[in-house]
């Protein structure tokens, strides 16, 4: 679920902070950077794990910060694909089932990757598992809060990079379309299509 990631970046300290350990004021400016931000195809950066080395600082023309170029270790959010990870319910929708960590939201679970067969009851917004039994259907609802186990199948990442505009031919509702498109710059797909997996109350209960 979680990796060290090796990265590079020169990093801006300024004057004021000269009077601290270099490493302290490092240590701080790239938490501040990349804490809970997603860096593209890596995955969502959780905190600094160790600098590994600290190249010459240089001080440039019209510019009294130091800049210094900084190999670190960075603890990133990226499970692998087929892991088995536990959430609790956030949503339920026609898009299927919106799952949190804590930590990380962007989660969603299809209609066709849910126990089968499963239907979307309106009225309750939530997803319910029609369960087959010898005296027949049992609806088995996923409420929202209730704890779920389920296996990241798929992960998509999008690009949020400020762009300019592509054209001048691009219209206010393309752009609106375009700026919704990229809100979530980290997706995790899951699934629970297989024994063991779903709401972790239909395998506890007795």
């Amino acid at each position: 679920m979680f990796v060290l990631v090796e990265m590079t970046d020169t990093v801006r300290i300024p004057p004021w902070q000269f009077e601290r350990k270099l490493n302290e004021s490092i240590a701080e400016e790239l938490n501040k950077k990349l804490a809970n931000k997603v860096v593209y195809n890596v995955g969502l950066c959780i905190c600094l794990y160790d600098i590994t080395k600290l190249e010459d600082s240089y001080i440039f023309p019209g510019d009294g910060a130091s800049h210094t170029k900084v190999h670190f270790r960075y603890v990133v959010f990226h499970p692998f694909l087929d892991e088995i990870l536990i959430g609790h319910i956030k949503s339920c929708s026609q898009d299927g089932v919106h799952v949190s960590i804590g930590f990380f939201d962007d989660i969603v679970i299809p209609p066709e990757s849910l126990q089968q067969p499963a239907k979307f009851d309106e009225a309750e917004q939530v997803w319910v598992w029609e369960y087959e039994t010898e005296e027949g259907a049992h609806d088995l609802y996923m409420d929202i809060g209730e704890e779920i186990r389920f296996r990241v199948v798929d992960e998509t990442f999008v690009d949020t990079s400020p762009t300019g505009p592509s054209s001048a031919e691009a219209s206010t509702s393309s752009a609106a379309e375009e700026v919704q498109k990229k809100e979530a710059p980290y997706t995790l797909v899951g699934s629970i299509s297989e024994p063991g997996l779903g709401l972790l109350s239909w395998w506890t209960n007795s």
